[in-house]
């Protein structure tokens, strides 16, 4: 994989087809990201973001929005407004919670602060976790467009450090708000999603576009409501994939 930042454009942007959550502190990565953004860290010789930058590209995304807050100058001046890889190009804008409000306004309310950059249709995906044989097809966006559903998840098995899982899935492919305590099975959530901006709009979010009042909000609460009316769909995931939450996973992802 040989991908590296370019230069910023004149050219006028489409909307956002993605958005790259970028904005967290780390806590349980310090101290590694006491000096450094957690999306920066190395993992197998480059940054954890440039491996999601670099199949965004591949499959077909021409504009990916990146939101930040924690050490945020440092993302913009280490990849620039364009990603190159495979010989495609990947214009990139950001989402700056840090400059705009002091601090992350977590993932629902990052999402709505994003808004008016992104498309109608947009992925979603955390800048800290590690799947580099995921494909982000666009088949997949053009299904899910077609569909009535306002959010599409990949799951995962349970890891061992969230062996509860966050939801369930039945055999038609939708996704379920289960308790904990549900016998059935239940999965984690990969932070990859497809996403419909109707998803952040009334009645199911109160959060104006663009987040004018910088309302912090998270994304489970929001998708709970969703599923419980029918409106999010699901697929497992089976490939590679971990959350680089810890020193220990990223030291083992490296080898170490």
């Amino acid at each position: 994989m040989n991908a590296h930042a370019i230069q910023e454009s004149d050219a006028p942007l489409p909307p956002a087809q993605a958005l790259v959550l970028a904005a967290g502190r780390g806590e349980r990565m310090r101290p590694l990201t006491d000096h450094t953004p957690k999306p920066l860290l190395a993992v197998r010789g480059q940054a954890l973001l440039a491996w999601h930058l670099s199949a965004l590209a591949h499959g077909g995304v021409r504009h990916a929005c990146i939101n930040t807050a924690w050490l945020e100058e440092q993302i913009p001046a280490r990849l620039g407004h364009a990603w190159q890889a495979d010989g495609r190009t990947l214009a990139l804008s950001y989402s700056m919670e840090g400059r705009d409000f002091g601090g992350a306004l977590e993932t629902a309310g990052g999402i709505a602060r994003a808004l008016p950059q992104l498309d109608e249709v947009f992925w979603v995906v955390a800048g800290d976790v590690f799947m580099p044989g995921f494909a982000f097809d666009p088949q997949a966006m053009v299904r899910f467009a077609g569909s009535p559903a306002l959010a599409h998840l990949w799951l995962v098995p349970n890891p061992p450090h969230h062996p509860k899982g966050d939801f369930g899935l039945d055999t038609q492919g939708h996704a379920l708000n289960l308790p904990p305590e549900h016998p059935g099975p239940r999965y984690t959530y990969s932070t990859v999603g497809l996403y419909k901006r109707a998803l952040f709009r009334a009645p199911l979010c109160e959060i104006a576009p663009g987040n004018p009042q910088g309302i912090k909000a998270a994304l489970g609460p929001l998708l709970r409501q969703a599923m419980d009316r029918g409106l999010v769909t699901a697929e497992v995931y089976g490939g590679p994939w971990t959350d680089v939450g810890t020193p220990e996973r990223l030291a083992l992802l490296n080898g170490e």
